[in-house]
């Protein structure tokens, strides 16, 4: 047990100006990947809440909104994806980093960026794919009738930023060799 008698408590102003002093990341500019996300859920939740109010005062829905609820989940998931990446806060598992050296983790580092890359860049790929052919078929969605392709094409663009995340990250790991 450490004696942590003599350690000073940070008041809020140093916690603010020094968060790493208190265990906390300092993830600097507020990212437009986190403000993405945060206008994605704050639109579902408010046209989910309006949902639940005309629902309950007039007994009818707006059974339409959810086809705008679920865009706005997928454009939520690869936005907190991409902050995610941004702020190494992605969920990994440590059990085998922690049981061997720093060369099986660097290893790692590059299995697990490689496969990242990789994944992302078919996902891109198929989505493009398939927003091309949506644009072409003329698809439309089944609740609105809106264009299909409108939709689709919001996964390879939000693709992208977990990319470039990705492989920043990774970088940054591998030149503070602490992958």
């Amino acid at each position: 047990m450490s004696d942590t008698s003599n350690a000073k408590p940070l008041a809020d102003a140093e916690v603010a100006l020094a968060p790493e002093a208190a265990g906390l990341k300092d993830h600097g500019r507020f990212p437009v990947e986190r403000a993405i996300a945060a206008i994605a859920l704050f639109l579902i939740v408010a046209i989910s809440a309006a949902n639940v109010v005309v629902r309950y005062a007039t007994n009818a829905s707006f059974a339409f909104t959810e086809e705008y609820s679920v865009v706005l989940l997928v454009v939520l998931a690869f936005a907190g994806s991409a902050a995610a990446f941004r702020d190494d806060d992605h969920i990994r598992i440590l059990v085998f980093a922690r049981l061997f050296g720093p060369s099986f983790r660097r290893a790692m580092l590059v299995l697990s960026t490689a496969a990242t890359l990789v994944m992302f860049a078919l996902v891109i790929w198929y989505a493009l794919q398939l927003a091309i052919e949506q644009h072409r078929y003329g698809d439309v969605t089944a609740g609105l009738g809106n264009p299909a392709w409108l939709y689709t094409v919001a996964i390879p663009l939000l693709s992208v930023p977990i990319l470039i995340r990705a492989a920043i990250s990774a970088i940054g790991k591998w030149r503070r060799s602490e992958p």
